[in-house]
C-alpha cells in the first residue's frame, strides 16, 4: 500500500473511532511506528486530524456523537445506572459529578436527596440540580465546551483539587478489555484524573456500549474505582479484574448470554 492511501485510510479509521493510535495503526497496516508516526505527522499538518499523545483524534472526534443525540443512546440503561448510582449516596454527602450523559442520568436520580454538596465540571448537572431543595451545588471554574457544557482546562482542575469528597461519580467515553478508562479530550481527563485523586469513594458508571467503543486519551484505570455500575458487562475479563482488587461490580441488567467463556 502505497503511503497515500495508507493515510486515507488512517483519517477514515479516526473518523468512524473518533481517534487512532501508534500502536493500533502498526498493528493495522504492518508498518513501523516511525512510519505511523510521519503519517500523523503529515495528516495534522493539512489539518485531517489533531495530534494527541500517543496517537491522533478527528476533529469531529473531540465532539464524539453529537450530544443530544448521545442522550438517546441506551436512555433505559442509563436511567438505570442513574438510580443504582444514587441509591449508593446517602444523604448529607459530598460528591463530585463529572461531564457525560449517564452522569447526568445520575444527577436526575439525585434530585430527592436532601443535604448533599455537589461539585460539578458539568453545567447541565449544575442546571438540573441547582432546582432540588436542600442541595448546595458548586460549579467549577475555566473554558465550557460548546459542544455538551463540560467545564475544562487547568482552572477546573486546580478548582476540583481544593476539595476531598465522600464520593465521585465518573462516567467515561470508552473502556478497554483490559481495564483502561478513556476519553477524547485531554482537558476533560485532567479534571477527571483530579476528581479520582479528591474522592474517598469513586463510583464509575458506563453503559455497556462504552466496551465496544474507543477513545485516544487514558484517564486511568477500572482498577481506581471502588463501584462500578454497568447495565452488563460482557468481558470476563473485566469481571475479573472487578475480583481481584476488590471492586463492587453491579448489573443493573445482567446478560448471561453476552459473557465471555
Amino acid at each position: 500500500m502505497n503511503p497515500s492511501m495508507r493515510q486515507a485510510q488512517i483519517v477514515e479509521l479516526a473518523r468512524k473511532k473518533g481517534g487512532v493510535t501508534v500502536e493500533q495503526l502498526v498493528d493495522a497496516f504492518g508498518v513501523t511506528p516511525q512510519t505511523v508516526r510521519k503519517d500523523l505527522n503529515l495528516l495534522c499538518d493539512r489539518g485531517a486530524l489533531r495530534r494527541t499523545h500517543g496517537g491522533a483524534i478527528h476533529p469531529s472526534g473531540v465532539e464524539n456523537v453529537e450530544y443530544e443525540a448521545r442522550r438517546q443512546i441506551a436512555i433505559l440503561e442509563k436511567h438505570a445506572i442513574g438510580r443504582a448510582a444514587a441509591a449508593l449516596i446517602p444523604d448529607n454527602a459530598s460528591l463530585f459529578i463529572n461531564i457525560g450523559t449517564t452522569t447526568e442520568a445520575v444527577s436526575q436520580a439525585l434530585a430527592d436527596h436532601r443535604g448533599l454538596m455537589v461539585i460539578t465540571n458539568n453545567i447541565n448537572v449544575a442546571n438540573r440540580l441547582r432546582l432540588a431543595p436542600s442541595m448546595e451545588v458548586v460549579i467549577a471554574g475555566g473554558v465550557v465546551r460548546p459542544s455538551d457544557g463540560g467545564i475544562v482546562g487547568e482552572a477546573a482542575v486546580d478548582f476540583i483539587r481544593q476539595f476531598k469528597v465522600d464520593f465521585a461519580v465518573i462516567g467515561v467515553s470508552a473502556i478497554d478489555a483490559d481495564g483502561g478508562l478513556l476519553d477524547f479530550d485531554f482537558r476533560e481527563v485532567k479534571v477527571a484524573q483530579a476528581i479520582l485523586a479528591n474522592a474517598r469513594h469513586v463510583i464509575l458508571v458506563s453503559d455497556s456500549s462504552k466496551f465496544t467503543r474507543t477513545a485516544p486519551v487514558r484517564i486511568g484505570h477500572l482498577s481506581q474505582a471502588h463501584t462500578f455500575i454497568t447495565d452488563n458487562c460482557p468481558h470476563a475479563s473485566i469481571r475479573q479484574l472487578c475480583a481481584e482488587s476488590g471492586i463492587r461490580l453491579i448489573e443493573t441488567t445482567p446478560r448471561a448470554d453476552q459473557q465471555d467463556p
